[in-house]
């Protein structure tokens, strides 16, 4: 059983992940926003990480920074509405395995989900 992070500050947002998440049988669990998600990664240690990118107090881009620049290896996807031209490649630069538009569509959440533990990425 795999431990999955979901950092999302929109509450309603979190909950529909996580609904999402939790008929697979993993460990779910939450943050609320960028720092709360850095004290549960160090924390936790989770398998996987779902990071919303536009969050009070540390957003998902500057996540992503500490997690290169600490050496925190954990598969992120990241779930944003921000579609401007450039920001997926940017997440991708730093680290991001997946780049999702919100509101997760189920399919796509569990497909990035078996592509993180079936491929140990």
């Amino acid at each position: 059983m795999a431990k999955i992070l979901v950092t999302d500050d929109s509450a309603f947002l979190r909950k529909r992940t996580c609904s999402i998440l939790i008929p697979t049988g993993h460990e779910i669990i939450q943050a609320k926003d960028g720092l709360e998600c850095v004290e549960q990664l160090l924390e936790e240690k989770p398998d996987a990480l779902f990071l919303d990118l536009v969050m009070p107090n540390m957003n998902g881009f500057e996540v992503l920074e500490y997690m290169q620049a600490h050496d925190v290896n954990v598969p992120t996807v990241v779930l944003t509405a921000d579609i401007q031209e450039g920001v997926s490649e940017r997440c991708m630069s730093l680290g991001a395995v997946a780049y999702l538009n919100k509101p997760p569509k189920s399919d796509e959440v569990l497909a990035a989900l078996d592509f993180i533990l079936d491929d140990d990425v």
